[in-house]
């Protein structure tokens, strides 16, 4: 951030924060592993039965899966903060200062 919190592209820093977000949706649907894992976290994390069942039947890759609805419910921006995800466009607004 020091080299970047100089720049005045907010657009870029919201760009970035969405894809890391997604890839560690994938990184989670990937370390899961099987579909039972699957469903009992997602349900774990709030998703509804039906939805939950479904999405961890799917045969799609763990990219697709990382944009779905149940992990957008369940893996929300908070609960990936919970996990230790630091947001880039936040970190950028507190280097407000310097620009």
């Amino acid at each position: 951030m020091g080299y970047f919190g100089l720049a005045s592209q907010l657009k870029l820093f919201d760009r970035l924060d969405r894809w890391l977000r997604r890839r560690i949706r994938a990184c989670y649907w990937k370390q899961w592993r099987r579909p039972k894992r699957r469903r009992e976290m997602l349900l774990h994390l709030g998703v509804p039965g039906r939805q939950a069942i479904r999405h961890a039947r799917s045969r799609k890759g763990t990219w697709h899966m990382a944009k779905t609805i149940a992990s957008g419910v369940g893996m929300t921006k908070a609960w990936l903060q919970e996990q230790g995800l630091l947001s880039l466009k936040t970190l950028w607004a507190s280097l407000a200062h310097l620009r």
